[in-house]
């Protein structure tokens, strides 16, 4: 039986994340002490936790940049855990949205609500862009089809030395190839992306095909450089973060 994750099963997860929260900011008046400081022993710790779930991400894109493991697993792990994660790391705030760490959770948001389009909304458009064949009785640029060949004999004579029993018709740089060859890697890749641009892969499907990954790796890219950040911040700048008051929460230094 094949694993997979249906549409049903990620609105039901995401309702029960909402409903999860929506009881927790009814209910946060009643709360005890532990609950009202973010960097409390209590609430640290769902941070950790809530960090730790969202960066199961990170393994989604290393199974799929490196060929090992699952990247079906991986993604249902992916989507799972970094719901969890976001509903731990939004108990985490205390309800202190008007503090500069709740910039995050935008990010968070937008990730989750670009995320959950694409799968719901945007996949079956995208299944099908693979079934059709644009411009296909168009005819052929001459000038454009020379720069092509041009192009594609530059790729394949990287490629040579970056992975030499690779196919260029079927090669895409990996993680292992980043690590061994990383000048090579980069080579390859702005050559492939320049061949994207002369025959107008995303001007072939609408924008939000063309772009939504794009954004959602930017976005993630921007959740995880502030999370570290704050990480960095309340760790070794608890003075600063503390602005003269008490020092509550764990940490290196008080700079």
């Amino acid at each position: 039986m094949k694993t997979d994750i249906g549409n049903r099963f990620l609105l039901n997860l995401l309702a029960i994340a909402v409903v999860v929260l929506v009881f927790y900011f009814m209910g946060f008046s009643t709360l005890g002490p532990a609950w009202r400081q973010p960097g409390g022993p209590f609430l640290y710790l769902i941070a950790v936790a809530g960090a730790l779930l969202l960066l199961v991400s990170v393994m989604f894109l290393v199974a799929k940049r490196t060929g090992r493991g699952s990247p079906r697993f991986w993604f249902i792990a992916h989507v799972v855990a970094a719901t969890a994660g976001s509903v731990l790391v939004v108990i985490h705030a205390a309800r202190a949205f008007d503090e500069a760490p709740a910039l995050l959770l935008l990010a968070l948001v937008g990730l989750m609500g670009l995320g959950v389009w694409a799968r719901v909304h945007l996949a079956n458009r995208m299944a099908g862009t693979f079934a059709t064949k644009r411009g296909g009785f168009a005819a052929a640029d001459p000038e454009l089809t020379d720069r092509l060949k041009n192009l594609i004999e530059e790729k394949r004579s990287v490629l040579a030395r970056l992975d030499p029993n690779a196919s260029e018709a079927l090669f895409s740089v990996t993680l292992a190839h980043w690590l061994r060859r990383p000048a090579l890697a980069m080579a390859y890749q702005r050559l492939a992306r320049t061949e994207e641009r002369m025959v107008g892969a995303r001007r072939s499907v609408g924008a939000g095909q063309a772009w939504w990954r794009p954004l959602h790796m930017a976005l993630a890219g921007i959740f995880v450089a502030g999370l570290l950040t704050h990480i960095v911040v309340v760790t070794f700048f608890a003075g600063y973060v503390a602005e003269g008051g008490d020092i509550y929460w764990w940490h290196i230094t008080a700079w």
